[in-house]
């Protein structure tokens, strides 16, 4: 029921509010990174949904975006050298945590009163590091990964799946065909770069045409800055919902340790009022969907909330 109400409105060509940056938002709150904050710090991750909501997201995002098995095999040689030596339970560490975070987004739902009206989008990012196409594995690899994570995802309750960040067009292929088994409703988020081109240096509008062949019910613009995204948001607007989440502040990279997280730095270079403004811009381009990538705050949303209307 909570889908069809973003569904009618995307019909009727209005506006839908999304939420905005999750990992960032940990992090700003002084929660240490470590297993995305789900087990050291649930209040928070729970209560960063609720300030979304309050904040009026229509739309809300598990916290499970980089959360596979994968990311745990990363730091090792390989699965082998992870059961060897990595800590106990590591194999379906991802999966609970997982699905941990998907109850705390509906708790979050529950607690606000907006069980029921709010969908829950299953957030499932590349398989590998989002500004790095190279690194992605082949399109056979891809398509196992992601309908794991996609079935994973829907056992968890989820009302839609979310590939964000897609950086290829080969992995973003793999996505929608593994996206189409959940029965699910599919939405897709696209990393654009210079001129029309999607991170890989592929045509981001034949990626997107990629993504609504396959069954995507939105393309979205994210993982960029709001100039990049504004820029580019032309090439997605080809017949289907789209629209656009951009980071604020400068990617800083992590040190080597597993427990730090990317931070965004210096994301008061872009205060919420200034952000709603490029929103409005994308809204005049023909954007209907609107939300906030890395760096945003419940204080973005809550302007995109009083300036889109």
């Amino acid at each position: 029921m909570s889908y069809d109400i973003i569904h009618s409105k995307l019909t009727s060509h209005e506006s839908v509010l999304l939420d905005g940056g999750m990992g960032t938002e940990v992090i700003r709150r002084g929660v240490r990174w470590r297993q995305h904050g789900i087990e050291d710090a649930p209040d928070v991750i729970r209560q960063i949904h609720i300030d979304y909501l309050a904040a009026g997201a229509e739309v809300i995002t598990s916290h499970t975006f980089n959360l596979t098995s994968q990311n745990f095999i990363n730091f090792f040689r390989d699965a082998e050298h992870m059961a060897e030596i990595g800590a106990p339970g590591l194999d379906d560490k991802a999966e609970s945590l997982s699905r941990r975070a998907a109850e705390l987004a509906r708790e979050a739902l529950s607690d606000s009163g907006k069980a029921g009206t709010v969908p829950l989008a299953g957030s499932i990012s590349p398989v590998q590091h989002l500004f790095r196409p190279d690194l992605a594995p082949d399109e056979a690899a891809c398509y196992e990964h992601h309908g794991k994570w996609v079935q994973v995802l829907a056992q968890c309750g989820v009302d839609f799946i979310f590939f964000e960040g897609m950086n290829n067009l080969a992995e973003l292929r793999a996505a929608m065909r593994a996206g189409r088994q959940s029965g699910l409703p599919v939405w897709v988020s696209l990393i654009p770069t210079g001129a029309g081109q999607l991170l890989s240096g592929e045509s981001l509008q034949e990626a997107a045409h990629t993504a609504r062949q396959g069954g995507a019910a939105a393309v979205l613009l994210s993982s960029a800055p709001v100039d990049v995204v504004t820029a580019n948001l032309r090439a997605v607007l080809d017949g289907g919902p789209a629209g656009a989440q951009a980071v604020i502040g400068k990617y800083n990279p992590p040190s080597w340790k597993p427990d730090f997280y990317p931070h965004f730095v210096g994301t008061d270079e872009i205060p919420p009022r200034s952000y709603a403004e490029v929103a409005q811009e994308w809204q005049r381009i023909g954007a209907v969907i609107f939300g906030g990538s890395s760096g945003t705050t419940p204080s973005h949303i809550a302007a995109l909330r009083d300036a889109l209307g």
